[in-house]
């Protein structure tokens, strides 16, 4: 059975905001591991460097999570903007009328 409309706009707006969130999470794990690599060189051992590792493997984990959540609702990375692309109209006078 065909999802209904009203679910269809849900899961768009699901996909969007995990897409949104991912590469927020990307971000942070990219940040906390230069953290950590810097905080290492300058303070191996330090209770600086358990938190900077720490935060690194929480924003690792959910970045993970989201990447999965993404995959198990079955979008490709591509596949989001190939389907507004060949819902667009390329031709610009498709009314068969001459421009004025």
């Amino acid at each position: 059975m065909a999802p209904m409309k009203s679910e269809r706009i849900q899961l768009k707006r699901a996909v969007r905001q995990l897409r949104r969130i991912r590469s927020f999470y990307a971000a942070a794990t990219a940040l906390w591991a230069g953290s950590a690599a810097l905080t290492s060189w300058q303070a191996a051992g330090s209770r600086q460097l358990t938190v900077c590792v720490a935060l690194l493997a929480v924003f690792a984990a959910l970045f993970v999570m989201a990447s999965v959540a993404l995959r198990r609702l079955g979008v490709t990375a591509t596949a989001g903007r190939m389907r507004s692309r060949a819902t667009t109209s390329t031709v610009p006078n498709a009314g068969g009328q001459a421009a004025a």
